[in-house]
């Protein structure tokens, strides 16, 4: 008995014919969706349908191909393909690749993220046909740097290039640069030395946007005047997990000329402060940026947090004192700290309990109630709650006694002070005709 066909993986033709015959699709449902697409010309013996209901983007991911399969029939139906997933395949031979771009002349979008491409050479002929191509995504495949530089060289119209989860721990240097790069999604990766993340600056001049999150990048080691000229255009970056351990770190994002919106999270610096000082302390240290981690700063938000910076650092000594603190002085002036004012409700007061002719200190609760309180007394006066009333006296006010009859009202609602007192009278002296204090 011959094994099953797909034991060995499978075609991408194979796989386009089986998901797009119009057998799994017997009923158009709008423009775009399950495009019919005829062949001008049909190979003769050819397995496929004459008609296919495939979309300007296909989606074949985690469907065992591991070559291209017939080049004429991927021509004759993928003319109008303008993106391609081929995510979690088998694809591990660059030439069946090539075979498959080659024959989509519109192709804009490549994904071949999670296929075995570590180790696999790539010939310069089979990389010119990704000349077209817009945007790579190489997630979690280990594609080679030599790979990636051949390709960068090869796709002059390359806008974004996606290298998440590749282990890389260094970057081989380009003699020849990629102008037309924009955006570089770098994350989770092993890029602790500055050294290798300055290479991409002279690799791709154009850079806009630098998504490099888990690396546990070190620190940032150039100088202002390197910076400046380092990346020219980059407007993001995103360095969420760094290492940093230092704000000499945080300032030299200053030095980026164009730099407009940071995502910086989950470092060390930060780990001692609150939610609030790290958002105001960064926010100071960063006059250009606009997004911070994804929140606008607003210009009261900004000016709140430079004086609070200030504040923050008051009795710093002068030689720990950030450059940022100067300048921010010279806008500002010194500023007084700000009067410490405790807007918490009391949750305790000290009163005097009256009793006939006993007096005692009580420490009372004021969150409890009415009846919670008469139980706490009838262990001080010696009665059952049934058996008396009480009255508070606010020593501040003109009035007499109030009697505290609800058993269920908090005591904070009294506004009980300390030196206030509680005033137990037992019921059988209000039978009696006794008269309370005025």
């Amino acid at each position: 008995m011959e094994p099953p066909q797909d034991v060995f993986g499978r075609t991408f033709v194979e796989v386009m014919s089986e998901k797009y015959s119009p057998e799994n699709f017997p009923v158009r449902r709008g423009p775009g969706i399950g495009v019919v697409v005829v062949p001008i010309t049909c190979p003769q013996g050819s397995p496929m349908k004459d008609r296919l209901n495939l979309p300007s983007i296909l989606v074949l991911t985690g469907c065992g191909i591991n070559r291209a399969g017939d080049q004429a029939e991927i021509a004759a139906f993928c003319a109008h393909v303008i993106e391609l997933d081929l995510s979690h395949n088998k694809l591990q031979d660059w030439q069946e690749i090539s075979k498959i771009v080659s024959n989509i002349p519109n192709l804009e979008f490549l994904n071949l993220s999670s296929n075995p491409l570590g180790g696999v050479t790539l010939e310069p002929r089979c990389a010119e046909c990704f000349s077209r191509v817009r945007r790579l995504v190489f997630n979690n495949t280990q594609v080679s740097w030599d790979t990636l530089l051949l390709l960068t060289r090869e796709t002059t119209e390359l806008e974004e290039l996606f290298l998440c989860l590749n282990e890389y721990s260094s970057v081989s240097a380009s003699s020849m640069a990629c102008p037309s790069l924009r955006l570089l999604h770098i994350t989770d990766n092993s890029l602790k030395d500055w050294a290798e993340v300055r290479k991409f600056g002279s690799m791709f001049p154009s850079l806009d946007t630098l998504i490099m999150a888990n690396n546990n990048l070190a620190s940032i080691e150039d100088s202002k005047d390197i910076l400046l000229r380092l990346f020219p255009k980059l407007r993001s970056i995103n360095l969420h997990n760094s290492g940093f351990n230092r704000w000499e770190d945080i300032e030299k994002l200053n030095f980026f000329p164009r730099l407009e919106e940071v995502r910086l999270q989950g470092i060390p610096l930060l780990q001692t402060y609150t939610n609030t000082e790290q958002r105001s302390l960064m926010v100071a240290q960063l006059p250009s940026i606009s997004l911070l981690n994804g929140s606008v700063v607003t210009d009261s938000e900004r000016e709140d947090a430079e004086r609070f910076f200030i504040r923050y650092h008051l009795d710093y000594p002068e030689e720990e004192l950030p450059y940022r603190y100067h300048s921010l002085v010279t806008k500002y002036g010194k500023l007084e700290p700000l009067a410490e004012i405790d807007l918490r409700p009391r949750c305790r007061a000290e009163v005097e309990v009256h009793c006939e002719e006993k007096v005692e200190q009580l420490s009372i609760r004021l969150d409890q109630t009415v009846a919670e309180l008469k139980k706490q007394l009838t262990t001080v006066v010696q009665l059952s709650t049934s058996s008396m009333r009480i009255y508070y006296i606010d020593k501040c006010s003109a009035f007499g006694p109030e009697e505290m009859k609800y058993k269920t009202r908090a005591l904070h609602s009294y506004s009980i002070q300390d030196g206030d007192e509680i005033l137990v009278v037992p019921k059988t002296k209000l039978k009696a005709g006794v008269q309370l204090p005025k």
